[in-house]
């Protein structure tokens, strides 16, 4: 299975990048939380709204898209890992996972500063070594969504530093998320509903 599988609806909001068989391990394995993925992402727009209200902590458009996962019984998850050496325990947390169900975890990363990829790619690598975490899915965004950025005078906000899907790809290709089946869903203009 491949991109090609994915419907028609998803490949025109989304350029979509695929690693270590991510697609077909979801659908065959994990067909409840695909669904989920796939339903939360056709259904999901952002407007000149989200783009311009300030965010806190997270941005009005992260928030909508962890809000969706969340009521379909997706969590935020801390996982606790333990190590021990000679009866000597050395507890080693993970970062939490934005979204978690049943073994795949949902990063959103709209417009965090990118090395936010890296943690969040080692933490998928370390959980999937663990058998923790069976596929990693990132939703991010494109970088012709700059344009709109710019038009709505936000164009600085989002600037190249920022987590787009061209700084996402070079971390994928460079073999940082290890062996971890790991999925891309960056938002394209599609996205977008003015």
């Amino acid at each position: 299975m491949s991109i090609l599988h994915l419907p028609q609806t998803i490949l025109e909001k989304y350029e979509v990048y695929e690693r270590n068989h991510a697609i077909a391990i979801l659908m065959t394995d994990f067909p409840e939380e695909y669904a989920d993925i796939i339903r939360i992402l056709e259904n999901f727009t952002f407007t000149k709204e989200d783009i311009l209200t300030p965010g806190g902590r997270k941005s009005p458009i992260a928030e909508k898209l962890d809000g969706e996962f969340y009521k379909s019984d997706w969590i935020e998850k801390q996982f606790k890992i333990k190590i021990s050496v000679d009866n000597v325990d050395y507890h080693t947390p993970s970062h939490k996972v934005d979204c978690y169900k049943n073994r795949v975890g949902v990063e959103i990363e709209w417009n965090n500063k990118d090395p936010f990829f890296d943690r969040d790619l080692s933490n998928f690598r370390l959980l999937h070594d663990l058998n923790a975490l069976s596929v990693g899915v990132i939703v991010t965004r494109t970088e012709e969504l700059q344009e709109i950025f710019n038009s709505l005078g936000k164009g600085a906000s989002y600037g190249n530093s920022t987590t787009h899907f061209g700084k996402l790809k070079p971390r994928i290709d460079g073999r940082s998320g290890g062996g971890c089946p790991l999925l891309v869903f960056a938002m394209k203009r599609g996205c977008f509903v003015g």
